[in-house]
């Protein structure tokens, strides 16, 4: 998918993609007034961000992707939900119209597993009401960012190899106070760290197919040390330029039932997608 808009974008415009964050907080009050265990604390809180989801249980789940190249702009936004401890979710992915903005895109329904993820209306050539299934370890960037949606959860995994976390003050994220923390995370490490043997094989895709195994961060934790917001910038190389990719995660209405019923066997599309 991000492939598919990566090559329009090089069609129209002829240059590297320079990616953004997409969901914003307001009201920093900065570092002054932080407590000491607000410093000292936030490295480890931040590489246990997986595990205190999955004590969460669930959790509603807002994400985006945006890239821009030129004077255009490009957003992709999911909405749904994530079971922490079943590993699993729902998201109905928004694609923006094509480049010319003629082309409108049904949305997207993409289910999370810990094996593979399912998703409807991908593809141009996959029949109505079929599905495609992927194996993320299969893919080149662990599927971080090639369907247009971060994985709640390995998004959380990858923070377990956080290196050089700073505290950045707390802020108002939709009515809730959060702390702020920096950094950047190695993917070898966070690979070799994860809870799961999908999540590291995920993660270990993922350090081989970037430009380079560090991936920036801007993590943001609630009172309880679960993680609010995680916006994470992957790099990778692109005819000799590094291209830049945002992924934001939102999370919110923790313990908000998710259902994820996997397709039939028989509406699965065993063909090659475009």
């Amino acid at each position: 998918m991000v492939q598919q808009y990566r090559g329009r974008a090089r069609a129209l415009a002829g240059a590297a993609f320079a990616l953004v964050g997409v969901v914003g907080a307001g009201g920093c009050t900065g570092g002054a007034g932080a407590s000491a265990d607000d410093r000292n604390g936030g490295p480890e809180a931040v590489r246990e961000a997986a595990h205190v989801l999955a004590g969460a249980g669930s959790s509603r789940a807002r994400t985006a992707m945006t890239m821009a190249t030129g004077g255009t702009r490009v957003t992709i936004r999911g909405t749904g939900g994530f079971d922490f401890r079943r590993r699993s979710g729902r998201l109905r992915v928004v694609l923006p119209p094509d480049a010319a903005g003629a082309e409108e895109h049904p949305p997207i329904t993409e289910l999370l597993t810990p094996a593979a993820v399912y998703m409807k209306n991908r593809g141009a050539n996959v029949p109505a009401g079929q599905w495609v299934r992927i194996e993320p370890e299969k893919l080149s960037d662990g599927n971080l960012v090639t369907n247009g949606a971060t994985d709640p959860l390995v998004a959380a995994e990858l923070l377990r190899g956080a290196r050089g976390v700073a505290y950045a003050g707390t802020e108002e994220l939709a009515g809730v106070r959060v702390r702020h923390y920096k950094g950047t995370a190695d993917l070898a490490v966070a690979a070799r760290n994860a809870a799961t043997p999908e999540a590291r094989a995920v993660l270990a895709a993922a350090a081989k197919g970037f430009a380079g195994p560090g991936v920036p961060f801007d993590a943001y934790f609630d009172a309880q040390g679960r993680l609010r917001k995680v916006r994470e910038i992957f790099s990778f190389a692109n005819k000799g330029q590094t291209v830049q990719v945002a992924s934001t995660t939102l999370l919110y209405d923790f313990g908000a039932p998710v259902a994820v019923t996997l397709p039939p066997l028989g509406d699965i599309y065993a063909g090659t997608v475009e």
